[in-house]
């Protein structure tokens, strides 16, 4: 009785681009459509992401590139096209999707955790920027999330008796509690909360220490099952196709 919606009843109207955000030509030619055919953009988020899959040594060049063009460097271009107007009239939001693999590291993912690392110093430096530069009306958010379960990582593992403490996040979970963040003007959020707690105990703890943690916990291989999975689909799929 005399419930309201939360919000008003309006025609809405959604626009569609495909880009590959590791080209930086591809990026500035799709911003430029866009504020031709839709206005000027005034909330970024930054959320493209992929993973190779390999360790290291049995990783292609080519797919460390790529890892680093879309996880890192596409913030670059895609804050480079959009960020002049939002200087212009001090106002916007930039929303950079990291990882808690951003904050600390693992076994056997180096490309992505150091794109992620990469977006995550991106992030802060430019935050900083727009601070020294005084422009208030400019807010970044800063999202570090756990393993969320989009089938990305999967079958990535911790130890089996801290998992049910700590398990794949939702996806439904993890939009809506960056939204609160985003609409509160918030920072930083990292989900769940205990990221935080990982996050101080690396920064003050020797590393040996730190490593005794990740053991503990299961983390230090934990990427170790989804690589093997990755492994074995490629070889299944080049089976298939006679390679």
């Amino acid at each position: 009785d005399g419930e309201k919606d939360a919000l008003p009843h309006c025609n809405l109207q959604v626009y569609t681009y495909t880009c590959d955000v590791g080209k930086r030509e591809n990026v500035y030619s799709t911003a430029e459509r866009v504020r031709k055919e839709v206005g000027e953009v005034s909330v970024l988020v930054n959320n493209a992401g992929v993973v190779s899959g390999h360790h290291l040594l049995e990783c292609p060049d080519e797919l460390i590139e790529r890892t680093m063009m879309v996880n890192c460097h596409a913030h670059f271009w895609t804050t480079k096209a959009f960020l002049p107007k939002m200087l212009e009239m001090n106002h916007g939001h930039i929303v950079t999707v990291a990882s808690s693999l951003g904050l600390f590291s693992t076994a056997g993912v180096e490309d992505y955790c150091a794109s992620k690392y990469g977006a995550v110093g991106f992030h802060e430096s430019l935050s900083h920027e727009l601070k020294a530069a005084e422009k208030d009306g400019i807010k970044t958010t800063l999202v570090c999330p756990y393993l969320v379960d989009t089938g990305m990582f999967r079958g990535c593992r911790i130890r089996k008796e801290i998992e049910s403490f700590l398990p794949p996040l939702k996806p439904e979970y993890c939009v809506k509690q960056a939204m609160r963040a985003i609409l509160t003007d918030q920072p930083m959020i990292c989900t769940p909360r205990l990221m935080y707690m990982v996050t101080f105990m690396k920064s003050i703890l020797p590393f040996e220490a730190v490593v005794c943690m990740y053991r503990f916990l299961g983390a230090d291989k934990c990427m170790y099952p989804f690589i093997a999975q990755r492994k074995q689909a490629t070889n299944n799929n080049e089976a298939k196709n006679g390679i």
